[in-house]
């Protein structure tokens, strides 16, 4: 199975004064693409409200490889390297190419997810369970 993946666009603002790409930019393009994921499986905010529940990270890193500069055309994926059976605690890797396929950076999230009205760590409904289970996984995916 591909990774799902989405296009990135670049702003003026995403960089500083050395025209890199802001270190915290990269984030921003993971949670983008874990919510278009998220989205694209069936794990809606309508859902999530309705059932009140929603993601949390407990780790996010970001490996920087290459230089992102001004007018580079990107995407970034989703791949799970890690899935509780109950669909729990997750995690995943993003990378963020450039059109030619130049790697330049990956980062790597660990998370679960939180009942929204009792503040507490919960399992997410089956379904969503179900539907991670059966998202793209990394070639050093496993079970936890």
């Amino acid at each position: 199975m591909t990774a799902f993946k989405i296009p990135v666009s670049l702003r003026w603002a995403d960089f500083d004064p050395n025209f890199h790409l802001r270190h915290s930019v990269y984030y921003d393009f993971g949670a983008t693409a874990r919510v278009a994921f998220f989205e694209a499986i069936g794990v809606t905010y309508q859902l999530m409200s309705e059932q009140h529940f929603g993601p949390i990270l407990f780790r996010e890193e970001a490996v920087f490889r290459k230089e992102v500069r001004p007018g580079d055309e990107l995407s970034i994926n989703v791949l799970m390297t890690k899935l509780r059976r109950d669909g729990s605690r997750f995690s995943f890797r993003h990378e963020l190419t450039r059109a030619d396929g130049t790697l330049c950076a990956v980062m790597n999230v660990d998370g679960a997810w939180i009942d929204t009205q009792l503040r507490k760590l919960a399992v997410p409904p089956s379904a969503v369970a179900e539907a991670l289970q059966g998202a793209a996984k990394s070639n050093d995916f496993e079970w936890v």
